[in-house]
């Protein structure tokens, strides 16, 4: 931009459409942040669960208590798998919203947001 000018309205126009774009792009990469976020905190909730799993010892018969946490684990990953999908759509949606804005390169957003794998339920033993 020229010094000391006054903008034209074209000027202004595309100044305007790239914030824009810009906004629609910082909105995309918050919303699976934000999903990424959530999976993070049920993973945790997840692994301390199996920790007391581990601290409760091996199977000796109708340990209810045993039962219980795992029941609790297997609740804990399918929300897990649950929030994942969701993470994978918005994951979808900024990579749609990337590539109508014409970049076509996203090695870089692959690995920023990489979404973990889907996890097993526990089998009761």
């Amino acid at each position: 931009m020229r010094p000391n000018t006054i903008k034209s309205p074209d000027e202004i126009l595309q100044e305007e459409f790239l914030q824009e774009r810009a906004a629609v792009l910082g909105r995309a990469g918050d919303s699976v942040s934000q999903a990424l976020e959530k999976l993070h905190r049920i993973e945790h909730r997840i692994e301390t669960r199996l920790r007391r799993l581990g601290e409760l010892g091996n199977p000796s018969g109708e340990n209810t208590s045993r039962h219980q946490v795992i029941r609790e684990i297997n609740g804990e990953i399918s929300h897990f798998n649950r929030a994942r999908e969701h993470a994978l759509l918005r994951y979808y949606y900024l990579i749609v919203t990337r590539e109508a804005m014409g970049m076509r390169r996203h090695q870089w957003v692959e690995k920023h947001y990489a979404v973990p794998p889907r996890k097993r339920h526990l089998q009761d033993f």
